[in-house]
């Protein structure tokens, strides 16, 4: 099996890659910046807006896990051509060359302006920034090629996907990065198009599991843990899903 990852080199691409590697399994790992060589390991420089780049990177492959981009808010130009471009660039190589399948990073932030006592599965989109705005289009694009192509497309609207949440707010949105590699393996086999929520089984938990656990996602980690060791929340982190610095922030970076 051959699992393409792009932005490999990112944050969430450097705690996934050793969760995702299996006997068997080749991890082709893809970004603007090198990522280091290992054992079943195939590493290509290139941007997920480079066509020929994607097309050749998508050669024989079985799934991607789709995580290129900006992480954070940027100006809208940067968005346009690298989050909702790039994604498409992913998305047409993919049909190109025959993946049958890939899941979609997006992010609570495609619906930051919800209230966080309204985090039901597939839920509207609200977004919050130009980087929620990218990623509602990234899910409207894997919705297009499901239905036009027969890709399988899952979207997971991660939550906060770190080693360990830092404040208040994380205790509820938590995605530690083993439940994140379990819900990417159910992705790896599922069919249709889906919209799931990215998080552990959080004591506080604020989104709704039962999309992601229809599909197969048993999370085993819960942020209860850590609750004595965070930072406190904001009153607009206890009043939108995106949160203080999305829902408050500068627009644009």
């Amino acid at each position: 099996m051959i699992v393409l990852i792009t932005g490999a080199a990112g944050g969430m691409g450097t705690l996934l890659r050793p969760r995702l590697a299996r006997p068997g399994r080749v991890l082709r790992l893809l970004d603007v910046v090198e990522v280091p060589p290992g054992e079943g390991v195939e590493v290509i420089t290139a941007s997920v807006t480079d066509p020929e780049a994607m097309l050749a990177a998508c050669d024989g492959v079985d799934a991607i896990v789709h995580l290129g981009g900006h992480s954070r808010e940027a100006p809208w130009a940067d968005m346009l051509e690298t989050n909702i471009n790039g994604t498409y660039c992913v998305l047409e190589a993919a049909r190109q060359a025959g993946v049958p399948r890939v899941v979609f990073a997006s992010s609570n932030h495609a619906v930051g302006f919800h209230p966080v006592s309204g985090a039901t599965d597939y839920l509207f989109p609200r977004p919050d920034t130009f980087y929620g705005v990218s990623k509602v289009a990234g899910e409207a694009l894997g919705s297009l090629y499901h239905d036009r192509f027969g890709l399988g497309v899952v979207c997971v609207r991660i939550g906060t996907c770190l080693e360990r949440p830092l404040t208040e707010r994380h205790l509820g949105t938590w995605l530690s990065p083993d439940d994140c590699a379990r819900l990417l393996e159910v992705a790896f086999t599922t069919k249709g198009f889906h919209v799931v929520w990215g998080a552990s089984a959080n004591t506080r938990g604020v989104y709704s599991l039962d999309a992601a656990r229809a599909l197969g996602y048993e999370p085993e980690d819960d942020s209860e843990k850590y609750a004595d060791d965070v930072t406190p929340a904001s009153e607009v982190d206890r009043t939108y899903l995106g949160g203080q610095e999305f829902c408050a922030g500068e627009l644009g970076g």
